[in-house]
């Protein structure tokens, strides 16, 4: 092997490594949705709890206005009508502070509510943490909880532009077993 491809190759087993490392189970169809309490962008404390009774769309994404987490926002409030005609609530959650999260909240007029996680205890309970030393974000990531808490659907590595259709075509399909 060429001496200077060997550095590279050590670097990219350790990232890998690393990456391996901090992947966390997600949890599975069936089971109880993992507790939490978080606060929102307006700094109101929220829990897993008071949704109990309603469909819930939780969805972890990596970062306020960057271009793919602005693309799946926007679709979600694009089509929060249809979720809220079918009983469901929509949250997203990253490991950003409520204060960013109202600032992008209004500059998208986004409908719903978003819960920092700046711990990112949520994100690593749901299986949705990166974690890469310096650099931690939230797995982009969707879980669909139906209303007894237990999870019905999970999306993992979502098309941002895709996940809110597609949850809204199994939320549908789901309701109407």
């Amino acid at each position: 092997m060429v001496k200077w491809l060997m550095p590279i190759a050590a670097l990219l087993t350790l990232i890998l490594w690393i990456w391996r490392m901090n992947a966390q189970l997600v949890p599975q169809v069936g089971t109880d949705a993992p507790d939490f309490t978080l606060f929102d962008q307006s700094g109101v404390a929220h829990n897993i709890a008071e949704y109990k009774g309603r469909w819930l769309v939780m969805y972890f994404y990596p970062k306020d206005d960057t271009p793919g987490c602005t693309k799946q926002a926007c679709t979600f409030r694009d089509d929060i009508q249809q979720f809220r005609t079918l009983g469901a609530q929509v949250v997203g959650i990253s490991v950003d502070r409520d204060t960013s999260h109202a600032q992008f909240a209004k500059k998208y007029a986004l409908p719903f509510t978003l819960l920092a996680d700046v711990e990112a205890k949520v994100a690593t309970r749901y299986g949705s943490l990166r974690n890469l030393g310096l650099l931690r974000f939230a797995q982009r990531n969707t879980f669909l909880i139906d209303p007894q808490g237990k999870i019905a659907q999970v999306y993992i590595n979502v098309d941002p532009i895709m996940n809110a259709k597609q949850v809204v075509s199994d939320l549908k399909g789901l309701q109407n077993k």
